[in-house]
């Protein structure tokens, strides 16, 4: 680990705030393990939990930040010497200390120095992990559920995290710079007769070229009305669209998470390019309207208005705007939430439920058309959300009893005119934004969406 680029500053100043939040109350934040791959020495590679990073910065495997009402201990294990072997010198948990700023001792005294319980935590990613966790705090630790005796934590955690700082904000930048050249490479090596897989190694490549990761599992897909297609074994045709959901993770950990759809043959079809037509306005318009005070479901309920209206103008729905919104029958073909919060994580904080997406006094509701809204909240300045609206034909929905198929929402679909856009599996258009003062920045501008701006960066090499 070199910790020669690690910033202390910006991290110190997380601690405080949280310190601050939490007065004299005690706080373990665990880093977590590395899970295994197949066996336990054949691992993943490893990624800190998001709250210890936010707070400490630095990937140390099995650690645990610890506020004792006063100050800041991290606990670590200590390096092995058999280490330097397979993966090269590791910094003491002196060189540790000094860089962190704070104390820094060995692991296994943790235990005796939570002794008498009352000390509040979160669960860490991997389940081994949350199980040393409930012991050493003694009330229960899993993954997805946050228990009563730290709910305090979570929500000091979630107010801090929730408005991104500086040194975030150039984080999110670097991913997103990243982002940027992949979906440039993606556009340039999409031709008919390659494989959805030779596209997303070429996107991957300028990722990991710039020392980064991907954030999440790249979606690069011909089938893009599959959500969370993460299957690239088809061959793209000149008929089909390519759907690419790729998003880089900065060198700190923060997500960037961008999606652009394009046509495998340089051009749109007429049919595609009225649905795509359809979709960036949508997007556009519901970009224009981030803003700090906005509240996330008003958006929401705004793509699903704009929406309808634009499928009423393609002749896919028919009847009575505010009935189709209302019925679901919009949601057919807009079966997700419009966007989710970003930040260390891809869907910021949802480790933490609906605690971080929804507003004290706000819960998810089970109606079709709210019930994948993972956002509602008031936007605030320094907030960075996704907006990403889009349409798909998914069988598993058109065909369902009760959806699709339900003698109500079945009369609401002209499924003649529908037939027609059977070339549009489907489209999503999703950019970065941060909120500001001002109103806001589409941090992933500068990946082409325009008709004409797509066509020419797939049409350069497709073409040839």
């Amino acid at each position: 680990m070199d910790l020669s680029s690690y910033e202390a500053a910006p991290f110190a100043r997380r601690r405080e705030n949280l310190a601050k939040a939490l007065g004299s109350a005690r706080a373990l934040i665990a880093a977590g393990l590395p899970s295994p791959r197949n066996y336990l020495a054949n691992t993943y590679p490893y990624r800190a939990g998001s709250h210890f990073l936010y707070l400490f910065g630095l990937p140390l495997r099995g650690a645990f930040g610890f506020y004792d009402g006063n100050a800041y201990t991290v606990f670590a294990p200590e390096p092995e010497p058999a280490n330097a072997l397979w993966h090269g010198p590791e910094p003491s948990l002196a060189d540790l200390a000094t860089a962190l700023g704070c104390r820094v001792r060995p692991l296994g005294e943790l235990e005796d120095v939570l002794a008498g319980g009352g000390t509040m935590t979160l669960p860490a990613p991997d389940f081994r992990t949350c199980a040393h966790q409930s012991r050493l705090v003694g009330h229960p630790v899993q993954t997805g559920a946050i228990d009563e005796a730290d709910h305090a934590l979570a929500d000091a955690l979630v107010a801090l995290r929730l408005i991104h700082d500086d040194a975030a904000i150039a984080q999110m930048r670097q991913a997103v710079s990243a982002t940027v050249a992949a979906h440039a490479a993606g556009m340039a090596a999409t031709r008919p007769g390659r494989r959805e897989s030779e596209v997303r190694a070429s996107m991957e490549a300028e990722i990991i070229a710039r020392g980064l990761t991907v954030a999440y599992g790249s979606i690069v897909t011909v089938h893009g009305e599959v959500l969370h297609n993460e299957h690239h074994g088809h061959l793209v045709t000149a008929s089909d669209l390519l759907l690419a959901d790729v998003g880089a993770e900065s060198s700190g950990g923060f997500a960037s998470d961008v999606t652009r759809t394009w046509p495998a043959s340089g051009r749109f079809s007429p049919t595609q390019r009225e649905v795509y037509a359809m979709v960036l306005a949508v997007q556009q318009g519901l970009v224009a309207a981030v803003r700090p005070g906005a509240r996330y479901r008003d958006l929401h309920m705004m793509a699903l208005r704009t929406m309808g209206q634009g499928l009423v103008d393609l002749g896919i729905l028919q009847g009575d705007l505010d009935t189709l919104v209302e019925e679901g029958a919009v949601s057919l073909f807009f079966p997700h939430g419009t966007g989710h919060l970003l930040g260390l994580d891809v869907h910021d904080m949802e480790d933490l439920g609906d605690r971080a997406g929804y507003a004290p006094g706000r819960q998810r509701t089970k109606n079709f058309k709210l019930r994948t809204l993972r956002l509602d909240r008031d936007l605030q300045t320094g907030m960075a959300v996704t907006i990403e609206p889009g349409f798909y034909q998914v069988p598993a929905i058109l065909e369902h009893p009760d959806l699709g198929q339900d003698p109500k929402l079945r009369q609401m679909v002209n499924w003649a005119k529908l037939a027609r856009f059977a070339d549009v599996r489907g489209i999503r258009i999703e950019d970065d934004v941060l909120v500001t003062q001002e109103g806001h920045e589409v941090l992933s501008a500068a990946i082409p969406k325009n008709v004409a701006d797509v066509e020419a960066a797939v049409h350069q090499d497709a073409a040839a």
